[in-house]
């Protein structure tokens, strides 16, 4: 079974306490124990000392016979044993009563150096101890040895006490880890759950899941990048399936009447007298055709990122011009006239001319399209901002503002377009989009309906203005 990334911080964290509270018990009490022993030890010596000195000052003979006597005051108000020793070892007082005249074996006072001695005594003492061994000195000769014997019940009481304390403090810590352990589940391993849900939801295809974080953190921020994403890719798949779908109907109609029409003259529906009539209507589908499958490319090209722009300077009036000039024929059919309207008598830009020429042609022929007879297209070009902005307005049946945000969209065709745009495809202005849009430029329409439209693009200028046709 999978265990949590939660499950797995605190199996660790409780293995961690575990060998924490055995490491702090048992060092602190080590170290504990020694700090308080040499503490005691050193007070004892300090004490011993002093008592030594003044059982010297009241004896009045090396017996030590009147040191005894003082020394029955003291006990009271020492925490320690008192023992007067004489040098062959007899016990000649003991603060207890318990090992007057008890004579040590083997006793050599030389053998405890240093201040204290820790557990000495051993067949005298049962019990744990500290021993502070100092001398008397009566007319300059050792006349016995004043010890101090302190138990280590109080050491053990006050370390087991520090140490108590210590473990509290730690238990204490260990319990404000595991709230921030807890606080830490709801913060990042419950939203990490979500979005790992989210991301599993998306993998199976569910682009429409919504992973619910709402934090203003990384965790909210991944979140809402992977909402985004699903988003994209869903409206990227409704966009695959919508695309898929025109094309097939775009392609479906031509191929249906090349079809209908072929059949009609095999089968003799259509006289041979009309044969010619029809296969050129056969030759209209065919090329309604091609320049579907070629607007298509264009459009694969344009989004793969494979779109290579060709960058030159060059004169765009002189484009317009040119351009303008292969719709002499359709013109003349509608009686429509150009207005060219230049700031300038030459405007050079820097862009890729095979393509804004693409450009100027989809706008002109969708102009003409949706022009009324006996009207006027104007084409402007000016220089505002250190951009060089193109305009071509027509005086037609201009757009819905409900369907003006739509009309870069592929395959989109206004209801009043369709009356009169058989031959379209509904892709010019989506690659007009994208052709800008690849230059790093801008297009906006504006159009009244039933007045006219009105496109401006604008591209950049070139940077030598000295340039002459």
């Amino acid at each position: 079974m999978r265990k949590s990334i939660i499950a797995k911080i605190l199996i660790g964290y409780v293995i961690y306490a575990v060998i924490g509270i055995l490491f702090i018990t048992i060092l602190s009490s080590i170290l504990t124990q020694n700090s308080i022993t040499r503490i005691y030890g050193r007070n004892l010596y300090n004490n011993a000392v002093r008592l030594a000195d003044n059982c010297k000052k009241a004896s009045t003979s090396s017996d030590l016979s009147t040191a005894s006597e003082y020394l029955d005051t003291i006990p009271e108000y020492l925490d320690a044993n008192i023992w007067l020793v004489k040098k062959d070892g007899t016990i000649i007082y003991d603060s207890t009563d318990s090992l007057t005249n008890h004579i040590i074996a083997d006793f050599n006072p030389a053998v405890y150096k240093g201040q204290y001695t820790v557990n000495a005594f051993e067949n005298e003492i049962k019990k744990s101890n500290i021993v502070s061994i100092e001398p008397i000195n009566i007319n300059y000769k050792i006349a016995g040895y004043l010890v101090l014997i302190q138990p280590m019940n109080s050491i053990i009481a006050l370390n087991n006490a520090i140490t108590s304390q210590f473990l509290f403090v730690f238990l204490l810590i260990f319990i404000i880890s595991l709230l921030i352990l807890l606080l830490l589940h709801f913060i990042i391993i419950k939203p990490l759950r979500k979005i790992t849900e989210g991301a599993n939801e998306f993998a199976s295809g569910n682009l429409k899941y919504n992973i619910d974080i709402k934090s203003h953190d990384e965790m909210g921020y991944l979140a809402a990048t992977l909402n985004y994403m699903s988003d994209e890719l869903n409206n990227a798949e409704e966009y695959q399936k919508k695309f898929i779908s025109n094309v097939s109907h775009d392609f479906r109609s031509p191929l249906t009447s090349i079809k209908g029409y072929l059949e009609a003259m095999i089968d003799g529906t259509i006289p041979p007298e009309l044969h010619e009539k029809y296969m050129k209507l056969v030759i209209t589908e065919t090329e309604r055709l091609t320049k579907l499958t070629q607007s298509t490319l264009t459009l694969q090209s344009l989004n793969s990122g494979g779109l290579y722009l060709d960058m030159s300077d060059f004169d765009i009036n002189k484009t317009i011009k040119n351009t303008a000039a292969a719709f002499e024929g359709e013109c003349k059919k509608k009686n429509i006239v150009f207005d060219l309207v230049f700031s300038s008598k030459q405007l050079f830009v820097n862009a890729d001319m095979g393509k804004i020429q693409q450009v100027l042609y989809n706008l002109i022929d969708n102009a003409i399209k949706f022009s009324n007879n006996n009207s006027e297209i104007t084409i402007q070009t000016f220089e505002k901002y250190d951009k060089a902005f193109i305009s071509v307005k027509d005086q037609g049946i201009g757009i819905p503002k409900d369907a003006q945000s739509k009309i870069f969209n592929r395959f989109y065709k206004g209801d009043a377009s369709r009356g009169k745009d058989k031959k379209g495809t509904g892709l010019g202005l989506a690659i007009v989009k994208d052709i800008i849009t690849a230059h790093k430029e801008n297009i906006d329409v504006i159009s009244t309906e039933g007045a006219g439209t009105e496109f401006i693009f604008s591209l950049k200028l070139s940077g030598d203005r000295e340039l002459t046709a």
